[in-house]
């Protein structure tokens, strides 16, 4: 079993930036793609980033997210971050952290969420 913890959201202005962070149980970065969802009320979960498994981490965004998010790693913390800049109201979701096996997509684990809310 793998635990994610979410954490770092919470309300801030568009334009302005939010640093979200996921940390995992065990070290699992180099067997699990580390994702980020999100999931506004009334539209399904999509996904916004993501970073592959192994030294270095391919990483792939969501084209209304491109240019703003970046996703990383630290390796020694367990932890995986979602970096978003110039936020828009179009960002305010529940975001949550995704560990996806490479080889047995059935190991899947989520997070609890966060609340991200972009408003004046």
């Amino acid at each position: 079993q793998v635990q994610l913890v979410e954490s770092g959201g919470g309300l801030v202005q568009p334009g302005g930036s939010l640093r979200l962070s996921c940390a995992t149980s065990r070290s699992i970065f180099d067997m699990y793609t580390m994702n980020w969802y999100r999931q506004a009320p009334g539209k399904q979960r999509e996904l916004v980033a993501a970073i592959t498994s192994g030294s270095g981490g391919r990483t792939d965004y969501a084209d209304s997210v491109k240019g703003r998010f970046t996703i990383s790693r630290d390796n020694a913390k367990n932890t995986v971050y979602l970096q978003m800049n110039s936020l828009k109201p179009e960002d305010t979701a529940v975001y949550y952290c995704n560990a996806r096996h490479i080889y047995s997509s059935s190991r899947t684990y989520w997070g609890q969420g966060t609340q991200v809310t972009v408003s004046s």
